[in-house]
């Protein structure tokens, strides 16, 4: 229901912009996130976004490069990840909470449903 696109292998100081679409069901009335995974790595919050688009929030190790944000016309939500370091490499999944109208996912126990993964792989 959930599916994400737009990994690849970019070279550190490039930007990718992954993208997460809905089909099935709408998600416009909940909160959406994106996680990721190293290997050997427990899965982390990256970046969230509320229901209604008007907040966001971001783990301290993106801000200032990563830029969530959705349009829920296209049932669609994008990571706009810029200035990349070979420390984002990892499989990022987006994410929908479990609750509708919610303001944040950012823990693991809060999402309902994951879309498949997309590798990042960032070189130095």
């Amino acid at each position: 229901q959930l599916q994400a696109s737009g990994g690849g292998l970019v070279q550190a100081g490039g930007s990718l912009r992954l993208s997460c679409a809905a089909s099935g069901r709408t998600f416009s009335g909940y909160a959406m996130g994106w996680f990721r995974q190293a290997p050997g790595k427990e899965r982390a919050f990256v970046a969230t976004i509320s229901w209604s688009g008007d907040r966001t929030r971001y783990a301290d190790s993106v801000k200032g490069r990563f830029t969530i944000s959705r349009d829920n016309t296209k049932n669609t939500v994008y990571l706009q990840m810029n200035s990349l370091k070979p420390e984002d490499s990892a499989v990022y999944y987006c994410a929908a909470d479990r609750t509708r109208y919610s303001t944040v996912v950012n823990n693991i126990r809060d999402v309902g449903s994951w879309g498949q993964g997309t590798q990042v792989t960032v070189s130095s």
